[in-house]
């Protein structure tokens, strides 16, 4: 090894005297330099940007601090220096596991100096492993780029520091991964300490080595193509405004039910919970932040090279840390490029009766720094599909590691990723929730969670889910126009609701002074309530007192509401159903529908717009 790597060596020296004799022949180097960084996360790459720059230009902390591509400017070494930092990946991440924000903003980067970047930077930590997922990584993601990027790319080994008394050539040698990246970019390579900030040289050589790829190559920097930086502006506007509708889509969908339920408290004594999701998608820190308690195994990188064949089953915990008794329910995960086994579907079916007599909510998990594509989707439904339709009035979308969307909203996430995930948002009814990898602290907002699944809990009559019965089995015959009543109206809700979704555009709202509503309106504030290792005891007390406050307030009687005030497009959908609420026949009022359904029925009926009238 020491050989070839003593070979290595004098083969860049040699190529590097050839270069400088171009540069010495006449060959002079721009005195711009135009430079994109590119690797995985957690590879120094801004760090590295910075003590290239010689300046703190692009944030670094000990977790994902580049969502966007961001550009920085500086004079180093009589140079002027344009830098481009983009977002990475995890190390052995496919381009396919990716998710789609990621994949246009690292496609991006090399837009963002045109006509085109003189250097790409390929950034490598020295002490991680360049296995074959690695290479693979590489590969896929560079794939994103025309080929002739090899031409114009360096390899950027960072913290030199631990090579110790090693050289870089020995460290190329020890790996054939490392070797073939090293040979695809024409052996250029280079050896950053960041923690010797303040050593110049290593950064002047750097630059050296960059101009010298420039003097060999025949076309002078990596070319991006137009009309693909088009094609990429407006990819970006229509997801705005995607975002935007599901946005507008959510906040009108509450209003309707806010009035449709309006008065109607659902005393609540227990919660029953089943999470649902793929395979490192963070159920387990759903689970225990649901429970404000360590107790699922939430040790992810030994979940995720678990083998595919083992056989894992659902696990229930219980506690009652807001003076209702929590029962969840969490499925075994399944991996997302193989089929779904017939014993994972059975344990999946299995946790409905872990929680007997059946669950309230189950909570669809999605990482938000992983693909969601269109066998995501079908995965999903597959696994639901023995539950019938009915089921997906009792599923909400948990999107976990919330912390890789930075400054974006996870409505720009789901209209960037695309149609699959916009299904499967749309069939849960536009119920989701994002939370980070933390289950504390702002990290799971807590309240904001319990909040949309009372409000599931109520628009579902407090019923939980059960499964069909058996086929055969007589039901109660007391009950028959009671169901049939309520199977319709819930019908009825959702071609509302379905109507809402379709309308484009929302009008604008009056200004209108609102009151608290049936729904809990009013959330206790959890601002200032982020823990510490010494106070995280304390403050789980205080965070479950102020929730087991706000459950208990939700069940006293009041009829003061918002929903009037508020539901300025409310009434032109319901008005839309009124003849098909006419064709329902049905059963005798005073028998079965109390106060509050007659004024549901009203509401229904239209006769709400004239209550706003009043309103106003």
């Amino acid at each position: 090894m020491v050989d070839r790597a003593s070979t290595r060596f004098a083969e860049v020296q040699t190529k590097r005297r050839e270069l400088k004799a171009l540069i010495e022949g006449g060959k002079t180097p721009p005195k711009h330099l135009r430079i994109v960084m590119i690797g995985a996360q957690w590879s120094a790459k801004s760090s590295a940007g910075n003590n290239i720059l010689r300046k703190d230009a692009f944030a670094v902390d000990h977790g994902r601090t580049t969502e966007f591509c961001e550009i920085s400017h500086s004079m180093v070494a009589d140079r002027l220096l344009t830098v481009v930092d983009s977002p990475g990946w995890y190390y052995n991440s496919t381009l396919q596991d990716i998710c789609e924000m990621d994949k246009i903003e690292i496609e991006n980067s090399m837009h963002l100096c045109p006509p085109g970047p003189h250097a790409v930077l390929f950034v490598v930590g020295l002490a991680s492993a360049f296995n074959a997922s690695y290479r693979r990584a590489v590969q896929e993601h560079m794939s994103l780029f025309k080929d002739e990027v090899w031409k114009h790319t360096i390899v950027l080994f960072t913290r030199g520091d631990w090579l110790g008394v090693k050289t870089v050539e020995e460290r190329i040698e020890s790996e054939e991964g490392l070797q073939w990246l090293v040979e695809k970019c024409g052996n250029m390579y280079h050896v950053l300490d960041n923690t010797k900030c303040s050593d110049e040289m290593q950064v002047t050589e750097l630059l050296e080595k960059i101009e010298e790829m420039w003097a060999g190559n025949k076309d002078p920097y990596y070319e991006v193509d137009l009309g693909r930086t088009e094609q990429m502006e407006a990819r970006k506007e229509a997801g705005h405004k995607t975002a935007k509708r599901i946005r507008q889509t959510t906040k009108r969908q509450e209003r309707i039910l806010r009035e449709l339920f309006r008065g109607e408290k659902q005393p609540i004594t227990d919660m029953r919970v089943v999470i649902v999701g793929r395979k490192d998608s963070g159920k387990s820190m759903v689970g225990n932040g649901f429970l404000f308690e360590e107790l699922f195994d939430s040790t992810w990188l030994k979940k995720e090279f678990q083998d595919q064949q083992e056989i894992t089953t659902c696990v229930k915990h219980e506690r009652n840390p807001f003076g209702i008794n929590v029962s969840v329910v969490e499925a075994p995960g399944w991996f997302t490029d193989s089929t779904i086994p017939d014993w994972l579907k059975g344990e999946v079916l299995r946790s409905v009766s872990m929680c007997a007599p059946g669950p309230h909510a189950f909570l669809l998990t999605v990482p938000i720094s992983k693909a969601f594509t269109e066998n995501s989707y079908q995965a999903v439904v597959e696994v639901l599909m023995p539950f019938g339709e009915r089921v997906w009035r009792h599923c909400m979308v948990m999107f976990t590691w919330a912390d890789w969307l930075k400054h974006r909203s996870v409505e720009e996430h789901i209209a960037t990723q695309g149609k699959a995930l916009q299904r499967l948002v749309e069939k849960c009814g536009y119920r989701y929730q994002a939370v980070s990898g933390s289950c504390s602290g702002d990290g799971f907002p807590i309240m904001e969670v319990y909040h949309k699944m009372t409000v599931m809990i109520t628009r579902n009559k407090g019923r939980y889910f059960a499964a069909e019965g058996k086929k055969g089995e007589k039901k109660n015959p007391t009950l028959t126009w009671q169901e049939e009543w309520d199977s319709r109206e819930q019908e009825l809700i959702d071609r509302m609701l379905k109507a809402v979704a379709q309308e484009a555009e929302e009008p604008p709202l009056p200004s209108v002074k609102m009151t608290a509503s049936f729904d809990g309106a009013f959330i206790p504030s959890m601002i200032g309530d982020v823990p510490s290792e010494v106070g995280s005891t304390l403050w789980r007390s205080r965070v479950c007192a102020k929730v087991s406050e706000w459950l208990s307030s939700r069940v006293e009687n009041s009829d003061v509401t918002s929903g009037v005030g508020s539901m300025t497009a409310s009434a032109s959908y319901v008005g839309m159903f009124d003849e098909s609420l006419h064709n329902i026949q049905h059963p005798p009022m005073t028998t079965f529908f109390p106060e509050k359904d007659q004024m549901k029925l009203d509401t229904l009926h239209g006769r709400v717009g004239t209550q706003r009238r009043h309103s106003f």
